[in-house]
Formats: structure tokens, C-alpha cells, sequence
């Protein structure tokens, strides 16, 4: 949980995974999107795939990038214990 709530803290990757919300896209595509060379998306990439919040798919010469959303579901479920617990001790 650690590496996403650290991968969840940089703007660059939550833009990323806000594209990947609406559709999959290639490295390549991502890194279209960006004013940044092409190694540094990679690295982007790289620490979105370490926390689980992405997953990558290799078809032919490209990797296409998805959501992982159940990293996403433990993340939203630990912010509501968190809360709510936080809530009880008031």
C-alpha cells in the first residue's frame, strides 16, 4: 500500500492514470500526452507498475498500458476505515 499512496503522490503519474481511466493506451501514446522525454514516462510507468496501480500488456513491438483497479479498490477501502475510525474516537 506503501508504493501506491508513493506513487499516487507525484502529479505526472495521477495525469497518467487519469488517461488510462478513460481507455488503455501504449507507452507511447502516454508519453504523447506529456512535454517530457520519452525515459522519463518510462520511469513514470515503471513506479505505477511497482505500486500495482497499472497493469502492462505486451502486443507485438508495443506495451499497452491498463488500470489495475483493485489496488485502487483497497486504496478507496483503506481511506474509508480510516476514516471512520477516525470518526468513532471523536
Amino acid at each position: 500500500m506503501n508504493e501506491a499512496f508513493k506513487a499516487l503522490s507525484d502529479p505526472t503519474r495521477r495525469k497518467i492514470l487519469h488517461l488510462l481511466k478513460q481507455n488503455d493506451l501504449s507507452a507511447g501514446e502516454i508519453a504523447d500526452q506529456f512535454n517530457m522525454t520519452k525515459p522519463s514516462i518510462s520511469h513514470h510507468l515503471n513506479l505505477l507498475k511497482q505500486a500495482n496501480l497499472v497493469d502492462s500488456e505486451k502486443r507485438g513491438q508495443q506495451v499497452i498500458y491498463s488500470l489495475n483497479t483493485s489496488v485502487f479498490e483497497d486504496v478507496v477501502t483503506w481511506f474509508m476505515d480510516f476514516l471512520e475510525k477516525d470518526e468513532a474516537g471523536k
